[in-house]
């Protein structure tokens, strides 16, 4: 299997399935001094994994990052940075019944249609359980860009179904096991997913990624275009099925009036364009968002067919996330950070003596 690396001078590679003995990430062009311990990922972590709440899966895996190699007496080396993660918790025997069936709407047939051989345990590499690798990579990605350029990546559950945020407060983000912006709805929130729970379906969500303090200049004109290599780093995440770079699809029904960000040089007086212009940074906040399909692991039967290609009804069992978006913030704060630092490392590696063009809007 290819395309398991991303990122030109930050790559990152990950390894492993979903009910394997182990999941790990090899962090190459990480560049030398900068402080890192085991400890530093477990936040980050946490943020991300399944049985914090009632509202997601109830697997409970421990997460304890190992450090294997890059780091000597708490600092990276430049040299490759291994991390492995032991998973503790698998119940393999959930996915026996589909071990010969194909569930509908994941990448069960696609996968044994490609490769002619398929993990069925868990989803095996298709698995949300890789994306912990993600989080894992973006905790060196994140305090490399706070600590080199005051960079601070920060995300959101932007819309739950059809329930969208009646207010804003970054501090409630964090308040709440939904990253929801609004803490007087969490109690509406929480009586929507019990009900949609009992009903045994699912339903799709919407996360937004902010990215304050990234300098203008990041990006490249044509075929390294930071939103374009947002945007591919944000599809690549489990479910995810749109992504938009400010404004988005709502720039359809906009007038040109209306969408150019307008400039003075007291600074901009929008930023309908995420913060992105010519695939190169502007120096406001990098802005995108995605939309997660609801899963289909669910109890409601629904038709496929099997190995032998007899058609037969599929009710997935096991534990399973009502809406997967619940927990996909960190996962896309975790992309847009390893985007961000791939896209610093190759603008100054190529632009890093150019310095200061005037004017310079704030």
């Amino acid at each position: 299997m290819s395309s398991n690396s991303f990122g030109k001078l930050f790559t990152v590679t990950t390894f492993g399935e979903s009910h394997g003995p182990a999941i790990g990430c090899v962090i190459d062009g990480c560049p030398p001094g900068l402080a890192i311990s085991e400890e530093e990922f477990r936040q980050d972590l946490d943020r991300r994994a399944t049985g914090k709440s009632r509202h997601t899966s109830q697997r409970r895996e421990a997460d304890e990052v190992e450090i294997l190699s890059g780091v000597y007496e708490g600092k990276t080396t430049g040299t490759p940075m291994a991390l492995l993660i032991r998973n503790t918790d698998q119940r393999s025997k959930d996915y026996g019944d589909i071990a010969s069936t194909f569930r509908p709407g994941h990448a069960d047939y696609t996968y044994w249609q490609k490769y002619g051989i398929r993990d069925p345990r868990g989803g095996g590499r298709s698995s949300a359980r890789e994306t912990t690798m993600r989080v894992a990579a973006a905790v060196v990605a994140k305090k490399w860009l706070a600590e080199r350029h005051g960079v601070r990546v920060r995300g959101y559950l932007a819309q739950l179904g059809d329930m969208a945020p009646a207010g804003f407060d970054w501090d409630a983000v964090e308040r709440n096991p939904f990253f929801w912006p609004c803490e007087g709805q969490v109690p509406e929130l929480e009586k929507a997913m019990d009900a949609l729970r009992k009903s045994g379906d699912s339903v799709g969500a919407r996360v937004t990624v902010v990215a304050e303090g990234v300098p203008p200049g990041w990006g490249e004109p044509v075929y390294g275009k930071l939103d374009g290599d947002l945007a591919a780093a944000l599809m690549s995440i489990n479910a995810v099925k749109g992504v938009e770079i400010g404004d988005g699809f709502a720039a359809v029904a906009q007038r040109g009036s209306e969408h150019r960000d307008e400039m003075h040089l007291d600074g901009f007086t929008s930023n309908h364009a995420g913060g992105i212009l010519g695939g190169i940074s502007t120096g406001q906040a990098v802005v995108a968002s995605i939309a997660l399909k609801p899963t289909s692991s669910i109890l409601i039967p629904g038709r496929s067919i099997n190995l032998a290609g007899e058609p037969v009804d599929v009710v997935t069992k096991g534990r399973h996330d009502p809406c997967v978006g619940i927990r996909a913030t960190p996962i896309a704060e975790a992309m847009m950070a390893l985007v961000l630092m791939d896209h610093a490392l190759r603008h100054r590696a190529q632009c890093g003596d150019v310095g200061v063009v005037a004017p310079r809007i704030p």
